[in-house]
């Protein structure tokens, strides 16, 4: 008699785990990135939606940061750069993050496709430019604490205002 009534307790269980298994792979599959996710893949995510883009020559250049002020902004500083066709209105793209945590993320509009950021003969921006957390940049470049982005988990959208010269 024993023997049965394992075997019934152990069925309920049994599919309650194939009940929770698979429910726990619908999760992933919603938390799945979307198609052209650029950067090395990896399970963490992140949409960024870049509003106020001017018009659809060219594309959008997504730069993602390690939590590092030394290296933001400097050449070869960044982790990867995300590049996708300009929209007018809002472009979104989306990057792979290598593990949750603190990033910084820059944009440009690239407008020429040329893959750098032109800048006139004084230095100053050639190119549609904005940051995480939107700060201002009126006096200048952003510090580097006002664009820092906690990233937790995969699957948050982020949107930056572009501004142009």
């Amino acid at each position: 008699m024993k023997m049965g009534s394992r075997r019934r307790m152990s069925l309920p269980l049994a599919a309650g785990l194939a009940l929770a298994g698979s429910l726990a792979s619908g999760q992933a599959r919603a938390e799945a990135a979307p198609a052209g996710c650029t950067g090395p893949a990896s399970a963490t995510w992140i949409e960024v939606a870049v509003e106020g883009v001017t018009s659809d020559k060219g594309l959008i250049a997504i730069t993602l940061y390690a939590d590092n002020p030394r290296k933001f902004l400097v050449k070869h500083g960044s982790l990867y750069v995300g590049r996708v066709p300009a929209k007018a209105g809002t472009t979104t793209g989306c990057l792979f993050i290598p593990a949750p945590g603190v990033y910084a993320i820059a944009i440009y509009h690239d407008e020429n496709a040329s893959q750098t950021f032109d800048r006139t003969g004084l230095g100053l921006p050639d190119e549609g430019y904005g940051f995480s957390n939107n700060p201002s940049t009126l006096a200048g470049l952003p510090a580097f604490r006002s664009v820092r982005l906690a990233i937790p988990r995969a699957g948050l959208l982020t949107r930056i205002r572009i501004k142009y010269p």
